[in-house]
């Protein structure tokens, strides 16, 4: 779960007044509400075959049974097929053909110094004959006019602005044209045949061509005059009786009814009460939900940043529906209603994520159809989303949530369809190509979570498990100028996890508070003794007063270095509270037993707080004095460590800097058990199994 910026501290964060969040709720209503569709709602929701459960339903009007989806096409298949396709007749060809024939026949027969006398006979013959093809026709075959096994086919013969209809079997080919000419034109002479023959197939071109532009406006004006209605039902009419079945043919009158009814409504309705009833019903959900957070999620309900990330998400994913009923879209599961699931999940927690679900699908089902099927197949899905990513760690993690979701939208398909047709075979499957649309879309939540962390200041885990990388700038800067530090911000790490994780809260959010905690000492890192190589320290030549500020300094410029390198405030959170308001005692009673006659102003010696707020910077706080401590140990040893453990915690508590935090008695037992048990391992401590039985 991301953790948000605390709202304890007014002067660490930027706040509004809290009328803002009443103005951002009014502006999302207003703007879902503005952009929704204006006209009165059919009240009655139906499915095939199921049981009419409402009363007797008779017509209020006459109106026409429209044909089904599948009867349309069927009809307009069946109209484009009775439309033949067109061709035309090009008359003019013939002349262009006939001067290019005859003046390259007398060139072919001066070339193969034929007889003269012969010539002019040869002449007339051959021309005569390619007349009468060319007065039959040319036909140029087009395939796909072509049906089945037959390559003839009927067809319109366009000339001058008169058709008839023709089939390819009463004109020529190029092909049947030069075979029909090779059987009827005789000649003695095998040479002069051969050769006017090849002269008769190089002129031999369709003048019958294919108009595909006049076929198309044919075929367009058809089917555009196609009606797409079967029948009247008459006013007072009974469309179906309370209790009977609703069967194919009602189905298709209460289809027929419910568009004739939203068309009228589009008119006759009052677009202002409509929008009156949409503003009621959005502003009580919205209102829903801004109940909630302050009963529930005070911190969110504080913090207007995180509200209006809330809103944004909410409002933007029903305009996302408006614009798809406006569109027209052939599927309203296009949209990817598992994305804000998703989103509010990583970003927020799961309660918060189911609740705004809830609403965003309560609020759609008002304006799409079936709104039940609708709301069975969200909710589900947003649920399984939900479940599936308790917390984004990996990227093959959403990739994975995807294909649950996808689960959840096949089974609740199946489901709904086997309940409807009683059938595999009648299910239609392409009706679910939307939702695998849907679930790639909700891929988009990776990308739209880091724009959100960035707009709106919030910390997911994703950002956490960058942050705990030791590679990274910062730390590796750390482990180079202070490697004692680093080594004890591992350990600190370590702990603190463990524990957090054992207690119940974010051991991602504490990994990395406790990795950056001490990052300060980066400035000075020598007069910290962890980083001391040698047996002198830097302090032996200061003031109690000026080293004891040197070491609260650390605090501050932890906070300055995290700042200047953009680290989330939930992150900073755990520099600031570490020490909380307490003393750096070492200094403290060196200067009480040095100079006792001096006036000693505590606030010198104390860390500037605030203490911890949440289990998390508590048991930073902890894990930090503990680990610390154990370094001091000569001769660490079971006893030893326990005594440590005990004294810390119960000095922490004795000075109260656990007072705001959430953590029980029962959790510090349980964290003085992991933090015992850890340093054993840690220092390798033997124990004797046989006295503690």
């Amino acid at each position: 779960m991301a953790k948000i910026r605390k709202n304890s501290h007014k002067v660490l964060y930027r706040k509004y007044s809290s009328n803002i969040k009443y103005i951002m709720m009014v502006l999302s209503v207003i703007i879902i509400t503005v952009f929704l569709p204006k006209q009165p709602r059919f009240r009655y929701e139906f499915e095939k075959g199921t049981i009419w459960k409402n009363k007797d339903l008779v017509s209020p009007f006459s109106f026409a049974i429209l044909k089904t989806s599948p009867q349309v096409i069927i009809d307009k298949q069946d109209a484009l097929d009775n439309v033949l396709p067109i061709y035309k007749l090009n008359k003019d060809l013939f002349n262009a053909v006939e001067e290019a024939y005859l003046n390259e026949f007398d060139v072919k027969w001066r070339t193969n110094a034929f007889p003269e006398n012969e010539k002019q006979g040869y002449r007339q013959a051959s021309f005569k004959q390619l007349q009468d093809i060319y007065s039959k026709g040319i036909i140029a075959i087009n395939v796909k006019h072509q049906k089945g096994n037959n390559p003839n086919y009927d067809f319109s013969l366009l000339s001058n602005n008169i058709s008839k209809t023709v089939s390819t079997q009463d004109v020529f080919t190029v092909q049947t044209a030069l075979a029909y000419f090779k059987n009827n034109f005789k000649s003695v002479n095998l040479k002069i045949k051969e050769v006017i023959e090849n002269l008769v197939e190089d002129h031999l071109q369709p003048n019958i061509v294919f108009d595909e532009k006049l076929t198309a406006v044919v075929q367009n004006n058809t089917v555009s005059s196609l009606s797409t209605t079967r029948g009247m039902v008459q006013k007072g009419e009974l469309i179906i009786a309370k209790d009977n079945v609703v069967d194919d043919e009602v189905y298709q009158k209460l289809l027929s009814f419910k568009e004739a009814y939203e068309a009228q409504t589009k008119t006759i309705g009052d677009s202002k009460l409509v929008y009156l009833g949409q503003i009621l019903l959005v502003g009580f959900i919205v209102s829903l939900l801004m109940v909630f957070l302050k009963l529930f999620r005070k911190d969110i309900f504080a913090d207007n940043r995180q509200l209006s990330l809330i809103l944004l998400v909410i409002t933007t994913m029903l305009l996302a529906l408006t614009w798809a009923i406006k569109l027209n879209l052939p599927s309203i599961y296009y949209i990817p209603f598992c994305i804000v699931p998703i989103i509010i999940r990583i970003l927020f927690d799961t309660r918060l994520a189911l609740y705004l679900h809830l609403l965003v699908v309560l609020i759609s089902g008002f304006f799409v159809a079936n709104s039940f099927e609708f709301v069975f197949y969200q909710v589900t899905s947003g649920m399984v989303a939900i479940y599936s990513i308790r917390n984004l760690i990996k990227r093959e993690q959403l990739l994975l949530s995807a294909l649950f979701i996808l689960s959840a939208y096949f089974v609740s398909f199946l489901g709904i369809a086997l309940l409807r047709e009683g059938s595999f075979s009648q299910i239609e499957w392409i009706n679910f190509v939307p939702f695998i649309v849907s679930v790639l879309l909700s891929l988009l939540a990776y990308p739209l979570i880091y724009a959100f962390e960035k707009m709106f200041g919030i910390t997911s885990d994703v950002a956490l498990i960058e942050l705990t990388n030791t590679n990274n700038k910062l730390l590796r800067e750390l482990a180079f100028k202070a490697p004692g530090t680093f080594q004890h911000s591992l350990q600190v790490a370590n702990l603190a996890e463990a524990a957090i994780f054992k207690i119940g809260g974010n051991s991602l959010l504490v990994r990395a508070g406790a990795l950056y905690h001490d990052i300060g000492k980066i400035e000075n890192p020598q007069y910290f003794i962890e980083n001391q190589n040698t047996a002198l320290s830097p302090h032996d030549k200061l003031p109690y007063e000026q080293s004891a500020q040197i070491i609260i300094k650390h605090v501050h410029k932890g906070i300055e270095i995290t700042r200047r390198h953009q680290l989330p405030e939930s992150v900073i959170d755990f520099i600031r509270t570490h020490h909380g308001n307490t003393r750096v005692d070492y200094f403290y009673q060196s200067f009480l037993k040095n100079s006792p006659e001096k006036f000693v102003d505590e606030n010198i010696f104390r860390y500037p707080g605030p203490i911890p707020f949440s289990k998390e910077t508590g048991v930073l706080m902890l894990a930090d004095s503990v680990e610390a401590a154990s370094r001091s140990l000569k001769n660490p040893d079971a006893q030893s460590i326990n005594d440590l453990v005990e004294r810390i915690i119960d000095y922490k508590l004795e000075q109260k800097q656990l007072d705001n935090c959430d953590i029980t008695l029962k959790d510090l037992e349980t964290i003085k058990l992991i933090f015992k048990t850890m340093l054993m391992s840690i220092y390798h401590v033997r124990i004797d199994y046989l006295q503690t039985l």
